[in-house]
């Protein structure tokens, strides 16, 4: 799918859903928080969070102190319902419109990548490696990873798009070397419908 529809594709699932009503909604967005906590538990630390859309992870930074945030998201949709959602707050986030295959990230600009959402849609060897190249220019060297996927036995499928699903191993093998492996972690999260998803949430850091 390319940039456009795949952009299109997104806004018209924000449109027909509400934020709360999405298979991936979290009210409380763990264990990102509590990763983050520990990984980054300076402030200001520079957190970018890729595929955030609608999420409440920005929300719930805010509320502990962070105070330089990004959010990335193919849908503008998703992210005026952040904003919206944030009213005067949303001011203290920077908002990036935009493709992480291709859009253009600044380099060293971030301490944290944090993605919980996009990176199991890259099904084309191509993406991921696109994908990992904008990782490993805009991550300083030093910083952390946190990166969540659906797992071996997780959906096929999602939102009407198929993913990959990933064990660590191919995680390790699709993000390229430079990246040492913290911590996994199995969870099953559970959609606002009642289904079962499963995921694995890994951290990483790069090396300095």
């Amino acid at each position: 799918m390319e940039k456009q529809s795949l952009s299109q594709h997104w806004d018209e699932v924000y449109s027909h859903k509400v934020a709360d009503q999405v298979s991936w909604y979290q009210r409380q967005p763990q264990p990102s928080l509590q990763w983050i906590q520990q990984l980054a538990p300076q402030r200001a630390t520079k957190i970018l969070d890729v595929g955030g859309g609608a999420s409440l992870l920005v929300d719930a930074l805010l509320d502990e102190g962070y105070s330089d945030l990004t959010v990335l998201d193919i849908s503008t949709a998703a992210l005026d319902t952040a904003r919206q959602r944030l009213g005067e707050h949303s001011g203290a986030v920077r908002w990036i419109a935009g493709d992480i295959r291709s859009g253009e990230l600044p380099p060293a600009a971030f301490d944290l990548w944090h993605d919980r959402a996009v990176f199991h849609f890259l099904v084309e060897p191509g993406d991921r490696r696109r994908y990992g190249e904008q990782l490993h220019r805009s991550l300083r060297p030093g910083g952390h990873l946190i990166l969540a996927t659906f797992a071996e036995d997780g959906p096929e499928r999602c939102s009407g798009l198929p993913v990959q699903r990933h064990s660590v191993d191919s995680l390790r093998q699709a993000l390229g070397a430079g990246l040492e492996l913290l911590e996994h972690q199995r969870v099953s999260h559970h959609t606002p419908g009642g289904a079962e998803q499963r995921f694995l949430y890994t951290a990483w850091q790069a090396k300095p």
